[in-house]
């Protein structure tokens, strides 16, 4: 489960909520759904998929042609068992068996053709399910920071959710159920208009066309209820999933009822469109039955009528109730599914919004690879604003030379994480540039760019996963040997081992199973192993005690031995061996200069420095 949000950036207005299905958003047509899922239901180059597909369809119309060969051989076999025309000898039991046993076969081979097709063509289906998942995911991932900050991560799986399964109910019942209704409808149609006369064929096409007319015009007023109660669900998980995530918070101020109020509110209004969405289902029902009993009634009196004047044989008879039986029954599912597809193309239609979203921060087409990464780093006249009305970065420049260190300090929103996120490239500058080794990094792939940067940042946010799985993220597929040598560096080894069950420990949800220091132990050796040529440190020991903090500095200083640091510190303390400091103030750099440069200077850094001193030495007095 992700981790949730951190606070928006200082300067960045506060967003709509994008999660799919939310008032507001954005809607697709049905059609729009229906050609977005194409192109995952016949993948281009996919042999195995296109023939099991041509495999499938032609099982389905073989189906149907056998099922409608049915009737005929009942009625058949009805006729030759009446006493008119029972046949003398052997052929008393011969031609009935006869009959009677090719009604069997053809009811096999209905049941066997029908079969095939589904087992045939679900490899087709959870495939293309499984590709739109993925995509989606993989989407997300892609989307930029301003997006997740506004994120609802429940929303959000239940959007996967739901979409992944939309796609398996469309596939499954437009393509094997509503094709093959319709062409049954017409097969059947055309029978009893050739086999009896126009009367019989305007009968059931009329009470064909009111019951499809009605189906989907209700079902289109239950298709809004229906989005209602998504909506309502959606709010429902978001709020859950919010609250467990910041299960701590909502101890520390007693607000348990407060939360369970909100969440109870949410499962109101689902609770509200729930019952309205099933009297809505109990009227449909109600009146597709009403249409399919009269059509019925009507054909069966003219039936009787025919068989009444000798018009029409006892056979007959059966065949035609027979065959409205049969096209009746798969219509009054019909209804049923005509409402799953539609809500499975609401459930998609989620999904493939979120995959229809800009992405904020792309690569361009000529990006190339960053490569023989040396290390400089460099801010060439940045500006950046997070909004137009409010610009975060005055003109900041510095360089960063390789192996060399830099620490940015600053007062709270002077913009020093704005920084790291731009070298990071969650976003592009407005004005100037950023360059890693001379290049812009506009100008290079962002996987190369990320892989040659590792962050320690201040809020450690680790999986739901084992001890080993978290240091090992630094670089999937490494050694337990290697992921005990990045742990001895960051000081996190020995605590490891005396652990009940060492290495595969799990950590909790948000790591919360661990101390601060114990997280950022295990962040600071997740980095190690990365072994990136530049670091950054966003204030990675700030929220720890005075003690930890000096532990973890250790670890952080033979993390950053021979690498480009860029620090961000609040502390002054732990900035002081830098070898340059620059001093933010109001988005602008207002001093810069090594430690003792600085306090010479006597300007912002000294008195920031003098203020942390007194403050320790207050504390140090209690």
């Amino acid at each position: 489960m992700a981790a949730s949000p951190p606070a928006a950036p200082a300067g960045q207005s506060p967003a709509k909520p994008t999660t799919p299905g939310a008032p507001g958003a954005n809607e697709r047509t049905g059609l729009q759904t229906i050609l977005s899922l194409l192109p995952f239901l016949w993948p281009p180059g996919d042999v195995a998929s296109h023939t099991r597909t041509v495999i499938a369809v032609t099982f389905l119309v073989l189906a149907k042609a056998t099922n409608v060969l049915v009737p005929l051989a009942y009625a058949a076999a009805v006729d030759a068992l009446t006493p008119a025309n029972l046949p003398g000898g052997t052929a008393l039991i011969v031609i009935p068996a006869a009959l009677i046993l090719g009604y069997g076969l053809l009811r096999v081979s209905a049941s066997f053709f029908g079969e095939f097709r589904d087992a045939i063509f679900s490899t087709v289906q959870q495939r293309a399910a499984r590709t739109v998942a993925l995509d989606t995911f993989t989407h997300l991932h892609r989307l930029s920071l301003r997006f997740h900050l506004d994120r609802q991560t429940g929303g959000l799986s239940r959007a996967i959710e739901r979409g992944t399964v939309g796609i398996q109910t469309v596939l499954r019942l437009a393509v094997f159920n509503v094709l093959p209704t319709l062409l049954e409808v017409s097969l059947v149609t055309a029978i009893i208009w050739t086999m009896f006369d126009w009367r019989f064929a305007l009968a059931t096409g009329v009470a064909i066309a009111g019951y499809l007319t009605f189906t989907v015009t209700y079902s289109a007023y239950r298709v809004r209820v229906r989005r209602t109660m998504n909506e309502s669900d959606s709010e429902a998980q978001t709020k859950a999933v919010d609250s467990l995530l910041n299960y701590e918070t909502v101890k520390y101020f007693g607000n348990e009822p407060h939360e369970q109020a909100r969440f109870d509110l949410a499962l109101a209004r689902y609770e509200k469109a729930a019952v309205k969405n099933q009297v809505s289902l109990n009227m449909l029902n109600l009146g597709q039955a009403a249409i399919i009993a009269t059509g019925l009634t009507v054909v069966m009196t003219l039936a009787a009528q025919g068989v009444q004047d000798g018009s029409m044989s006892v056979g007959r008879f059966v065949m035609v109730n027979t065959y409205l039986m049969q096209i009746y029954q798969p219509l009054n599912m019909l209804g049923f599914v005509y409402r799953e597809i539609k809500q499975g193309l609401i459930d998609m239609e989620a999904m493939f919004r979120l995959m229809s979203l800009e992405q904020e921060v792309a690569d361009q087409p000529t990006a190339r690879p960053l490569a023989n990464v040396k290390g400089a780093v460099a801010f060439e006249g940045v500006r950046f604003a997070y909004r137009p009305d409010r610009t975060i970065l005055h003109d900041v420049s510095f360089h960063v030379a390789p192996g060399k260190s830099l620490a940015i300090v600053g007062s709270t929103g002077a913009g020093k994480s704005t920084i790291s996120r731009l070298l990071f490239r969650f976003y592009d500058v407005t004005g100037g540039r950023v360059t890693i080794d001379g290049q812009d990094i506009r100008d290079i792939t962002q996987a190369s760019l990320r892989a040659a940067i590792g962050v320690v940042p201040q809020d450690t946010v680790l999986f739901n996963d084992t001890i080993r799985y978290n240091i090992a993220y630094g670089r999937p597929g490494a050694t337990q040997a290697e992921i005990e040598a990045a742990a001895k560096m960051a000081q996190v080894h020995e605590f490891v081992l005396r652990l009940p069950d060492g290495y595969d420990t799990r950590v909790g949800e948000r790591g919360l199973k661990l101390s601060g220091g114990e997280k950022q132990r295990v962040a600071i050796a997740r980095t190690i192993l990365k072994n990136p040529p530049i670091l950054i440190l966003d204030e990675a020991t700030s929220a720890l005690d005075t003690r930890t903090e000096q532990d973890i500095q250790t670890a952080l200083r033979e993390l950053a031995a021979d690498r480009t640091t860029v620090t961000i510190a609040h502390r002054l303390s732990t900035v002081v061996d830098a070898d340059e400091i620059i001093v933010l103030d109001e988005g602008m750099v207002a001093e810069r200069g090594t430690h003792y440069e600085l306090l010479a200077q006597g300007g912002l850094y000294a008195r920031m420095w003098a203020m942390q001193a007194e403050a320790t030495e207050m504390v140090a007095a209690k």
